[in-house]
């Protein structure tokens, strides 16, 4: 028979016979609908078990760290100062089985800064915003020793440190010198004040975890005590002033989240107060945000106009008294301005440590802060590098720039030590640092923001305001904190906020 063909006594068969011809069931019985709806809830329970286990595996993991080797003794020691975005970098991706790891710093936590001015006003929570330094050092395979103390002294002949226990609880002992090897200098920088007088007395800065809990307090102390029975109308005006000095993101970013604070919540629990409390920003320079466009600038300028904050650019502050501050404009006439609460958000200087180690080194000749090289090598010293803002570099002294010198040491140092180990110069072949500019992001109040964002495909910037830069701001830090645990605790506090409003309770 040729393959294909009926066989003959088919077709012999007519076609009315052809159909009396029984067929297989299976063939015309389609799947019920019953065994579909089955086989579906069937697949969607074993993702939701598979993706459960996952999460659950994750969580155990970074709740109950494994064990970890001990440092080899024979390794060189690697001291690194400060737990600041450029250490916690490095500490990411340093190859702890290469070195005696140790890291210094008076605070045994990760800051992520760029959110901290949320924390003044309550918008976010300050456990939200913070990270243990354990969580970075706890899930290497080898161990990392960390000392909560206060550097306060290096000795560049001798490769030692001096630290200090500067806590509330201490020892027997409370000072003493540890050894290094190889040195990594990331203290960040303090608030500089110019030398004007009052300012460490009665100004608040913006720079630690303990800045804004103050602020905080602050905050809510003038109100209730603009409300207190009695009280002159004139002293009501200056308890309800709130002066923030200096015009970059963090100045920007307080006085933005002061007029949601007063929106939000004085309006709503102190309306009797609420149509007195006004927000001044004051800026040096003749715009603020320099960084930013030109059209970023406008934006945030008009904005401002709009929400009613008064910005005096071209403005200089001569002195800050308890109740007043006097600045003066570019003629040099000079105005008295009463206030209840003083921001201070200006620009950096050198940390006492680095004050007193740059005499040390006559190659370090600028007070700015610490001169490095293309590699990040710090000048007229062996085996120490720094970075950040405790550097003079060409760069802006931003938390991405040192994240990314942070990693890229890390590199370096690895290639050191896999040169060292081997015998090949692998780190001669370790290109210079180079700085990729990704965006620059700032908040503005009224649910606003501005953003530069660099397209690397394209080569452009783009520029982007408004509610759109608000939610591409909030995304980006959002996906930028290091652990999930911070992720769901700023996701939740943000939720929180926009359900039951921010706390107003003073601590």
């Amino acid at each position: 028979m040729i393959p294909g063909a009926f066989p003959r006594s088919l077709a012999r068969l007519s076609t009315a016979a052809i159909a009396r011809i029984p067929r297989r069931a299976f063939a015309s019985v389609p799947p019920t609908a019953a065994g579909s709806k089955a086989s579906h809830r069937w697949k969607w329970a074993a993702y939701l078990v598979a993706g459960t286990g996952a999460v659950s595996a994750f969580v155990a993991y970074r709740t109950n760290p494994w064990d970890q080797q001990d440092p080899d003794p024979t390794k060189k020691t690697l001291v690194v100062l400060g737990t600041g975005w450029g250490a916690v970098s490095l500490l990411q991706r340093i190859d702890t089985s290469e070195y005696n790891t140790v890291v210094v710093s008076p605070r045994n936590f990760f800051l992520f800064t760029p959110l901290l001015p949320s924390v003044t006003t309550g918008s976010l929570e300050s456990r939200s915003v913070i990270t243990p330094v354990k969580y970075f050092t706890r899930f290497k395979p080898v161990g990392a020793t960390f000392y909560e103390a206060e550097a306060t002294d290096i000795d560049p002949a001798s490769k030692t440190i001096e630290i200090v226990d500067t806590s509330e609880i201490k020892g027997t002992v409370t000072k003493t010198r540890i050894p290094y090897d190889y040195l990594v200098l990331a203290v960040g920088a303090e608030s500089q004040t110019f030398g004007i007088p009052g300012v460490k007395e009665h100004g608040l800065f913006l720079k630690e975890l303990s800045d804004a809990r103050k602020i905080r307090t602050r905050l809510m102390d003038v109100i209730e005590t603009a409300g207190f029975p009695g009280q002159p109308e004139e002293e009501i005006n200056r308890l309800l002033h709130m002066v923030v000095v200096g015009g970059g993101p963090t100045g920007v970013e307080y006085a933005g989240e002061l007029y949601d604070f007063v929106n939000a919540e004085i309006k709503k629990w102190y309306p009797e107060v609420a149509s007195k409390v006004h927000v001044t920003l004051i800026e040096a320079m003749p715009h603020v945000l320099p960084m930013f466009s030109r059209d970023m600038i406008d934006y945030t300028e008009q904005s401002f106009k709009d929400m009613n904050i008064a910005l005096l650019n071209n403005t200089a502050v001569k002195e800050v008294r308890e109740r007043e501050l006097i600045v003066a404009d570019k003629e040099g006439n000079k105005t008295t301005i009463p206030y209840g609460l003083l921001c201070w958000a200006t620009g950096n200087t050198m940390r006492p440590l680095i004050k007193g180690f740059v005499p040390k080194i006559k190659e370090q000749t600028n007070r700015r802060g610490l001169l490095v090289d293309d590699y990040l090598r710090l000048e007229g010293a062996k085996d120490i590098w720094a970075l950040g803002d405790c550097t003079a570099s060409r760069y802006a002294p931003t938390a991405q720039v040192a994240a990314q010198q942070g990693i890229y040491l890390a590199r370096q140092l690895n290639d050191l030590a896999l040169s060292e180990r081997t015998g090949n110069d692998i780190a001669a072949t370790t290109p210079s640092f180079t700085y990729s500019h990704r965006a620059t992001l700032a908040y503005i109040g009224g649910e606003r923001g501005v953003s530069d964002v660099e397209l690397p495909i394209i080569g452009k910037m783009i520029s982007v305001s408004g509610y759109q830069s608000y939610l591409f701001w909030r995304s980006a830090y959002l996906s930028n904190l290091f652990t999930m645990r911070n992720k769901v605790l700023v996701a939740f506090d943000w939720t929180k906020e926009k359900l039951f409003g921010r706390d107003i309770s003073r601590e």
